[in-house]
């Protein structure tokens, strides 16, 4: 699963790196925000969406965990951080996002723990060039009973690469530039070729290292949860 990232980059970095368009207003007074180094489930997140004809992207903040517009309860959201690759498209929490609503979650690291006999010890994961990059994503809109809406997304996970399977059984799908163009294109609607996105990233442009168990308490949001322990690639 992917259940805690980070977000470092500005917001100059981000819009070089993604040519976006356009903006939700929380962004336009000072064009910043502050670096997030835990990002946890529940969450503002930043994700990249296609507007109504999918020709400009958008940047806008969502909750991490979709709540599906059926729902009666917006409690679901908790449960539903994770989407698998392999049954998205079956599974009625993520369908019809799968098929209407797709997005990239915006990171540059994320963090996996793996388990051995002292417990669990966690890895920080980002591009060796330490660029951001997007998270496969699907979002919904779902209406709250007195007024108002509430945005939340959900990542799509898939099977582990050779290195992060020393690590981890799970791996958030990670988007080329040209596989986030396609994802999030509106015209799109072969669920084989949309899962054929769905892969493992490779591991080759992939740096991971061991960091401190600071990271494990999601108040913690400093530089330090992303500080090594040890100087060796895994």
């Amino acid at each position: 699963m992917c259940g805690r990232f980070a977000l470092r980059s500005s917001f100059q970095q981000l819009k070089k790196e993604f040519s976006f368009q356009h903006y939700q207003t929380e962004f336009n007074e000072n064009l910043t925000w502050d670096s997030s180094y835990n990002i946890a489930p529940g969450q503002k997140v930043i994700v990249l969406v296609g507007d109504e004809g999918q020709k400009k992207l958008n940047f806008q903040y969502f909750r991490w965990g979709l709540i599906p517009f059926w729902a009666k309860d917006q409690g679901i959201g908790n449960k539903l951080i994770n989407a698998r690759a392999e049954t998205i498209d079956q599974k009625p929490s993520f369908k019809h996002s799968f098929k209407h609503r797709r997005c990239a979650v915006i990171a540059d690291g994320f963090y996996e723990w793996k388990k051995d006999k002292s417990g669990k010890k966690p890895y920080f994961i980002q591009m060796k060039d330490q660029k951001p990059f997007g998270f496969a994503g699907v979002y919904d809109h779902w209406k709250m009973p007195q007024d108002g809406t509430i945005d939340s997304c959900a990542i799509i996970t898939t099977e582990p690469n050779d290195k992060i399977k020393k690590i981890h059984s799970r791996m958030p799908v990670i988007l080329t530039k040209d596989q986030l163009l396609k994802w999030m294109a509106g015209d799109n609607k072969n669920p084989e070729s949309l899962k054929s996105i769905l892969k493992p990233f490779n591991q080759d442009d992939l740096e991971i290292y061991e960091v401190s168990s600071y990271v494990n308490l999601p108040s913690n949001n400093s530089e330090q949860c992303v500080k090594p322990v040890n100087n060796g690639d895994q």
